[in-house]
């Protein structure tokens, strides 16, 4: 799949729901643990993987995997969940957005919310943490990784919202997405008939199948 504008906007419409229902290639469908959470609930991410396997307590190779990642990237950052120390913080954020890259996700902590919220660059992370980190140690760049517990390999595709996030395999892109615009598009048909006055019990079957189930 080629992430030109027209194929970026038709994937960012799809709420992170919709994907992980069809993503069944991928253990737990792709979608990271619940502590992955977006600074700013309005955030939505989709692009690529870069991937960072990094030291905890460090952030060197947070700075490495920004200048790997080319624009329209995500930068997924396997910081093996360490949350007592603020990995990411507003300048690396500024960083990450003047290079163009679509947003951030960490397994570990940041620091500076306010102020990345602000800016507009989306970041998920596990937590926040004030406390500063080192920089002793070089990361991996572009090597298979955990993040929310859900292996990431680079060139996986990756979608965020308010939901949280979900890895979808670059093998299996085309399949799940095909399925996940369907499922969109026919959800849109039942906002119509709901607005039009139809129950979710006629809409889905469910009448008749809570009539069996009191008939048994």
């Amino acid at each position: 799949m080629i992430l030109n504008a027209e194929t970026l906007e038709q994937l960012s419409k799809l709420p992170t729901g919709n994907v992980a229902d069809n993503n069944n290639s991928i253990a737990r469908q792709g979608v990271m643990d619940s502590g992955i959470k977006p600074i700013d609930p309005k955030s939505h991410i989709v692009g690529r993987a870069v991937t960072v396997k990094c030291q905890p307590g460090d952030n060197l190779a947070l700075h490495q995997g920004i200048y790997a990642a080319q624009p329209g990237d995500v930068l997924v950052c396997d910081l093996r969940g360490y949350d007592q120390g603020g990995h990411f913080g507003d300048i690396m954020a500024l960083a990450c957005k003047v290079r163009g890259l679509a947003g951030v996700v960490l397994d570990g902590s940041c620091r500076d919310s306010e102020d990345i919220k602000e800016l507009g660059f989306p970041v998920f992370s596990r937590g926040f943490n004030p406390s500063g980190t080192v920089k002793a140690s070089l990361g991996q760049i572009n090597v298979p990784i955990t993040c929310g517990g859900v292996e990431v390999h680079p060139g996986d595709m990756i979608l965020g919202d308010c939901d949280g996030v979900v890895v979808v395999r670059r093998t299996q892109e085309d399949e799940v997405f095909e399925k996940s615009l369907a499922k969109f598009e026919k959800e849109q048909h039942i906002v119509e008939q709901l607005l039009a006055g139809k129950t979710t019990l006629e809409i889905y079957g469910f009448d008749k199948l809570i009539e069996k189930l009191e008939n048994m």
